[in-house]
C-alpha cells in the first residue's frame, strides 16, 4: 500500500509504503512535478533546504533517517509571549504533538526554561512529515534559539533523543546523517555523547541544560 504525502502548494510528493507483505516499508520516494509529469528528486536533502535565511531564530537543521536514506530538513519554532492570564496555543506542523508537550516538559522541569505563557508554534519546512526520534535535539534547539531570539550557528545540524530525565541518547546511523550533512555544506553538529565523525567537528552534550548553556554562551 503507497501513499502520496505533499502539500498542494509544494511542487514536489513524498511516495511512502505503509504496508508490504514481501519487503520493508522505511523507504520513501521524492517527486517533483515537472513538465512531463513526476520526476524522481535525486538528493531531496537540497530540496527541504532550499532559500534558508542566516541568522534566524527558532531554525534548526536536523538529519533525519528516512529508512536509510538521510534527509536533510529545517525544523522552525516560533514562541510568543502571552498577556497575564492567556491560555497559551501549541500548534505542530509535520511532527507529533505528544512529542513535543514531552519536550517542553523537560525543558521547564530540567532546564529551568519557561513556556508556560508563551504560545509555540513549530514547523518541519517544506511539508515534510518527521517521525525520527532522534529529531527531538534539533527541536529543543529550535525551541531554546526562539525563546532567547538567539540563532543557532548557520553552519551547525543538530540530532539525538530526549529522555525525560533531560539526558541525550544516541542517534542510529549517526555517521550517515553527518556524512549527508558534511556533503551539504555544513561544519559542524549538535549531538549526544560518543558520537564521533571524520567529516565534520561534533559538539557532544551529556544533557539538554547543557544545550541550553551552550546556546547561550554563544552570543
Amino acid at each position: 500500500m503507497l501513499y502520496f504525502e505533499g502539500e498542494r502548494s509544494h511542487q514536489y510528493r513524498i511516495l511512502r509504503a505503509v504496508k508490504n507483505r514481501f519487503g520493508g516499508t522505511d523507504e520513501i520516494g521524492v517527486f517533483a512535478m515537472g513538465a512531463d509529469g513526476l520526476e524522481e528528486v535525486a538528493n531531496p536533502s537540497s530540496l527541504f533546504l532550499t532559500d534558508r535565511a542566516a541568522s534566524v531564530s527558532g531554525a534548526v537543521v536536523f538529519p533525519a533517517m528516512e529508512g536509510t536514506r538521510p534527509v536533510l530538513c529545517e525544523i522552525q519554532a516560533l514562541v510568543v509571549k502571552l498577556p497575564s492570564g492567556a491560555t497559551p496555543r501549541r500548534a505542530v506542523v509535520g511532527w507529533d504533538s505528544g512529542r513535543l508537550s514531552m519536550l517542553l516538559a523537560v525543558l521547564e522541569a530540567r532546564c529551568g526554561l519557561g513556556f508556560g505563557s508563551h504560545e509555540v508554534y513549530l514547523n518541519v519546512a517544506g511539508g515534510l512529515k518527521v517521525q525520527d526520534p532522534a529529531a527531538d535535539l534539533a527541536v529543543a534547539a529550535a525551541l531554546i534559539s526562539a525563546l532567547t531570539d538567539r540563532p543557532v550557528p548557520h553552519d551547525a545540524v543538530a540530532f539525538g533523543e530526549v529522555a525525560l530525565s533531560g539526558e541525550l541518547r544516541q542517534a542510529g546511523l549517526a555517521s550517515l546523517r553527518l556524512k549527508e550533512a558534511a556533503k551539504l555544506g555544513f561544519g559542524s553538529a549538535f549531538a549526544p555523547m560518543g558520537t564521533a565523525s571524520s567529516a565534520m567537528r561534533v559538539e557532544t552534550l551529556p544533557t539538554l541544560a547543557a544545550l541550553v548553556d551552550r546556546l547561550a554562551a554563544a552570543h
